[in-house]
């Protein structure tokens, strides 16, 4: 195996600040071999969230001391976004695609990164998505409504694809998301001709493998990247985070939308993970988002690579 941490890529400029003095921006980029498989990560930006969002549901006595552990106080959060990208011969998959630029300003980079990475749009063969928040999915139509990724084929879970393509959802889910659920169903429309939908277990492309890791959304789905005895798991928003996350992950976040089963995921794939010492890959984990977890009794603790 070969690793390179924190691979820097230089892209477009983010911020206001940034593109009224002509600077470019720095992204750190975590990268891995296994196999013939060159895994990278390539980040979309940030997000900027309400401090209630993940942590409104927790009992402040757990949570307080563990958010002064890792310096986080009462503001916003503004986790990073890694768009997982894959290469292996012919094959350039990407898992999500970022939110486009109709989200928020501080995210939507991923084509300066994949630009940076010397990869054009057109050198996409497969586009793989965890779940349908506007933060994976956006971004898979360009500035015209057009697909971003015209020569990729566009894959999905069938229990996540069925929940936001289903009528119903935009009426029965909670309020603050009915704008992610209108916003899901227009992109899908967009891809119902070409979408390849999948089943949990399934290996959707050689050497990568479906894993059901529900409850941040009905559907959502997580990905082995294998070759031989190494692999490394892809798991979107099934761990939102390396902080509450990791050190109690039995309290409820107020981000996932079935936050007991999200509960039920998360401390079945940290103790797999912890066990057999795999790699993972978090969409919204700092540093480029590759690491792996350490248990100690019931917490654990996520370590970036290299560190």
């Amino acid at each position: 195996m070969t690793i390179t941490r924190r691979t820097l890529l230089q892209g477009a400029a983010a911020s206001a600040a940034l593109i009224g003095t002509g600077a470019r921006m720095a992204w750190a980029s975590d990268t891995v071999k296994i196999g013939s498989m060159h895994i990278q990560t390539l980040s979309d930006g940030h997000l900027i969230l309400p401090y209630e969002f993940i942590f409104g549901p927790m009992p402040s006595e757990v949570l307080v001391p563990i958010l002064g552990e890792y310096a986080i106080g009462n503001g916003p959060i503004m986790p990073e976004c890694n768009v997982t990208l894959m290469r292996d011969g012919e094959r350039t998959v990407l898992f999500d695609t970022g939110s486009g630029t109709g989200f928020q300003s501080s995210a939507g980079q991923l084509v300066d990164a994949l630009d940076a990475a010397n990869v054009a749009a057109e050198d996409v063969t497969h586009v793989v998505f965890t779940h349908c928040h506007p933060d994976h999915l956006w971004g898979v139509l360009d500035d015209f409504d057009d697909p971003l990724f015209p020569e990729a084929q566009h894959m999905m879970g069938r229990v996540e694809w069925d929940y936001w393509w289903n009528p119903e959802t935009v009426d029965t889910i909670e309020s603050g998301r009915t704008t992610m659920a209108v916003g899901a169903k227009r992109r899908m429309e967009m891809l119902e001709d070409s979408i390849t939908l999948f089943d949990d277990g399934a290996e959707i492309l050689p050497g990568i493998a479906a894993r059901a890791s529900y409850g941040h959304t009905p559907g959502h789905m997580s990905f082995e990247l294998r070759s031989g005895q190494e692999s490394v798991m892809v798991v979107g928003d099934a761990i939102g985070n390396h902080h509450v996350a990791f050190a109690a992950p039995q309290l409820e976040s107020g981000s996932d939308q079935d936050r007991s089963t999200a509960v039920t995921t998360r401390m079945s794939m940290l103790d797999q993970m912890a066990t057999d010492k795999m790699r993972l890959i978090g969409y919204h984990l700092p540093g480029g988002g590759m690491g792996h977890v350490e248990r100690k009794g019931d917490v654990y603790r996520f370590v970036p690579e290299g560190a």
